[in-house]
């Protein structure tokens, strides 16, 4: 994806709603829900402190008679984490809260019961929907990761099998070198996020380039997109579902 078109899908996720409205243009709905979890997540860290300042005037608020929803849509924050922060301010644990969240009935008031499905129904990322929503994505793109190398008979070791062995584990590691367009790789990892450069940037660093450093170059796959011209270090090597469309080819042996 070019970065203009990156950059106006990324501005308009401003709300949950606006996933829904770009997925009316076409756009895939992971790949939207990937990039909304992306940017809601950054801001929370920035701001998270900031608002929860506010959780005593936040608390009187809703007191007064505001939803919770209506909270959160005013101080742009996930309507989950706002309750929370307001749950809490009110004397309730987080543990508490959570368990008041799995199961609102459990509250004693109907009304409060009925404001808590409502900012749950409108949370994808920090509801136990959205949770289980971003796990059903990271499998999904492990399977597609599995099943490529399967069909083309490549043997490869899963993260699982290497974990202890190594201080950092791709998600395959390949059991002999192959060839990915002309260049020799050793592993492959799979990442159901999309690839922009703040993402990127953060993978190479935590991941991909520990991995050249142990096994040497491989390939990252952002299943659900990524940027075009994205500033790859040495070694490291991009891709999105197109790498479906590819095959590894076997390192041809020479003789002297």
């Amino acid at each position: 994806m070019d970065y203009a078109e990156y950059k106006r899908i990324y501005n308009g996720l401003k709300t949950a709603a606006d996933v829904k409205t770009f997925e009316s243009e076409g756009y895939d709905r992971r790949m939207l829900e990937s990039l909304f979890t992306q940017k809601t997540s950054r801001d929370v860290k920035k701001r998270f402190y900031v608002v929860k300042k506010n959780a005593k005037f936040m608390l009187k608020d809703w007191k007064k008679g505001k939803t919770l929803m209506e909270i959160a849509e005013r101080n742009r924050f996930p309507p989950i984490l706002t309750a929370m922060m307001i749950f809490q301010e009110d004397g309730a644990s987080k543990k508490q809260f959570w368990e008041f969240v799995r199961d609102p009935d459990s509250l004693e008031s109907k009304e409060t019961a009925d404001e808590l499905r409502e900012v749950t129904e409108n949370d994808l990322i920090y509801s136990p929907y959205g949770t289980q929503k971003q796990k059903e994505r990271g499998e999904w793109g492990e399977d597609l990761l599995q099943n490529w190398l399967n069909g083309q008979g490549i043997g490869y070791r899963t993260e699982n099998e290497l974990r202890g062995e190594f201080e950092k584990t791709p998600d395959s590691l390949l059991d002999k070198p192959m060839m990915y367009e002309g260049k020799k790789i050793y592993w492959i990892e799979s990442k159901a996020s999309f690839g922009d450069n703040i993402e990127f940037r953060f993978n190479a660093r935590k991941q991909l380039i520990p991995y050249t450093q142990i096994f040497g170059p491989g390939v990252v796959v952002y299943w659900v997109g990524c940027l075009d011209d994205l500033e790859r270090p040495e070694d490291i090597y991009v891709c999105d579902i197109s790498i479906l469309e590819k095959k590894l080819e076997p390192i041809e042996e020479t003789t002297e």
